[in-house]
């Protein structure tokens, strides 16, 4: 690859993420700039950017987005209009921004954690929705979300308690309910990162005593066994079929009788744990080569 003008996407301020963003972010910079490429760190929405003027725009850490759904699906409008190569690829990003992309990859015979559906303001009924899932807790939470961002956790018990305020996040967006995995309180959740559709390594998030969130800034803690072999080969079949061209992707999961079931697929922001893996930083960089051997499509 020739020398680049590479743009890496942020957002204006990365709040509870800055510990391991900027470790993250700031070792991408120094490692394509010491090979010879001229980086930039810019803000998605910064309207005076000019992004035509970037040979490759890295979609890195824009974690906001969810914040400004509307605005973002704009942005990624303009960039695809004035013909930018983005990585990933601006059809991917706006596919995978809503979780109603579970739908699609269930129909093609993904397993997906059981989901109940609750549209824009529709009203919470906690019986039906208790009663669909199954289960005597569960957790619900924003269609377009990240960092854990008003998600609850209910047990049928409390459920009445949380109608008012469910019922009015419901004025605002889509949710979704899904069961609470205790797989995730005792076990950990699986990430499987992968360059340009190859695996690369795999990380195991679990949760401090008493919560169920793994973000580290929720107190989780990162581990790095070796993943079971039949697990890692569902998040490879996952990416092979939803995750072509990218630059990145990282398949989160849980085990369920020895099973991965999809918790999220991320193509979009995902933070890729590249300090975990010895050599991780190369793959990703060949992946890049070979992602921008061919000129951008101009539309």
């Amino acid at each position: 690859m020739s020398l680049q003008q590479i743009a890496l996407v942020t957002c204006q301020s990365l709040g509870d993420y800055t510990t391991n963003a900027d470790s993250e972010d700031e070792r991408l910079y120094r490692f394509l700039a010491e090979k010879g490429h001229h980086i930039s760190f810019l803000v998605w929405d910064d309207e005076q950017v000019d992004w035509t003027a970037f040979d490759t725009l890295i979609i890195k850490s824009p974690w906001d987005y969810f914040d400004k759904i509307s605005a973002f699906y704009t942005w990624l409008n303009k960039v695809e209009a004035l013909g930018c190569r983005v990585l990933n690829p601006v059809k991917v990003l706006r596919w995978n921004a809503d979780k109603v992309y579970f739908r699609d990859m269930q129909t093609q015979g993904v397993t997906i954690v059981p989901t109940v559906w609750l549209e824009q303001g529709s009203t919470f009924d906690p019986d039906s929705v208790f009663e669909a899932i199954g289960q005597e807790k569960i957790i619900v939470k924003p269609r377009v979300s990240g960092a854990a961002k008003n998600t609850l956790a209910i047990s049928r018990a409390e459920a009445d308690s949380f109608t008012e305020r469910i019922n009015a996040l419901l004025q605002e967006e889509p949710f979704l309910a899904q069961p609470f995995l205790e797989e995730i309180k005792t076990q950990g959740e699986w990430s499987f990162i992968f360059f340009n559709g190859r695996y690369s390594h795999a990380v195991l998030k679990k949760a401090k005593s008493g919560d169920f969130r793994v973000q580290h800034f929720f107190g989780g803690s990162v581990h790095t066994p070796t993943p079971p072999a039949g697990m890692l080969h569902t998040a490879t079949s996952i990416v092979d079929q939803f995750a072509q061209g990218c630059l990145y992707a990282r398949v989160d999961g849980v085990e369920l009788n020895g099973e991965l079931v999809l918790m999220e697929l991320e193509l979009i922001e995902p933070f890729l744990f590249l300090s975990t893996s010895e050599g991780a930083l190369d793959r990703y960089y060949e992946a890049l080569l070979e992602l921008t051997e061919q000129p951008a499509a101009r539309v």
